[in-house]
């Protein structure tokens, strides 16, 4: 049973009184630009076509595991402000608090908890991202009492009505997709690098591929792409807003996740 259903109270002061020695919005891998303070906003270009049929190249790889090792600090606290609505519609907003750290060899853990408006308080979402293609993910939903567990099945759901999926609240390891470059591309006047993605084991994600713009200084990704399966077109985009260095660590502080389809932000 998770550790935050045994003693939700205790976990959340726990995590609260250990302040993190290096400040990070958990941010980590390439289709992880997590929750941070979200906005709205779109652009960017489209990449060259990519010349080759090979799924993966020496570059794509090398830049995909220099985005994975980017420093980052070794555990995180985040005060997140979530928008969720459409343009020119009535946003509905969300607190919550992120916490994050390394417990060594490979793992980390992650816990999310709303605490406005009420009628999500106190909802949570702990995830433990193992070595290698191993991820547990647990949500907490206090009207029922209730602890539900996140089935690899259900990597594709929505996280409590936002336009992120479970999947892209996990970690993902460079050796668990292709990587090929494919040139570089714009996001508004910024020259990225622009890596495609693709699941090495199709069941082991809801998307059948990602494309990211990757800035060449910080080595963030501006912009991800992601295209469900059966789709020629991309279904999702992430966008980094605002970038700022904290604590000596680039940091992203305000991203938004469109669903290009539907026109919903987060």
């Amino acid at each position: 049973m998770p550790w935050f259903k045994v003693n939700r109270s205790m976990s959340y002061i726990r995590f609260q009184q250990k302040r993190p020695d290096r400040g990070r919005l958990w941010l980590r891998g390439m289709a992880l630009l997590l929750l941070t303070a979200l906005l709205f906003g779109v652009g960017g270009q489209r990449p060259v076509a990519a010349a080759g049929k090979s799924l993966s190249n020496a570059k794509g790889k090398t830049l995909a595991q220099l985005v994975y090792d980017r420093p980052d600090g070794s555990d995180s606290s985040a005060e997140v402000i979530m928008t969720l609505g459409r343009k020119g519609e009535k946003q509905r907003q969300r607190l919550l608090y992120s916490y994050a750290k390394d417990k060594g060899k490979g793992e980390r853990w992650t816990l999310m908890r709303f605490i406005k408006p009420a009628d999500i308080r106190g909802t949570g979402l702990l995830t433990k991202d193992h070595p290698g293609d191993n991820n547990d993910q647990w949500l907490y939903l206090p009207a029922l009492d209730r602890v539900r567990r996140i089935s690899s099945s259900r990597k594709g759901g929505r996280f409590v009505g936002s336009d992120f999926f479970y999947e892209d609240l996990r970690d993902r390891e460079v050796d668990m997709d292709h990587h090929r470059y494919i040139g570089r591309g714009k996001v508004g006047k910024i020259v990225c690098d622009v890596v495609v993605s693709t699941p090495v084991k199709r069941s082991n994600s809801a998307y059948s591929k990602r494309v990211s713009w990757i800035h060449r200084k910080t080595l963030i990704p501006l912009r991800v792409d992601f295209y469900q399966k059966g789709r020629k077109r991309p279904t999702k985009r992430l966008r980094a807003r605002k970038i700022k260095k904290i604590q000596g660590y680039w940091t992203v502080m305000e991203s938004t996740m469109y669903d290009l389809k539907s026109g919903h932000r987060t």
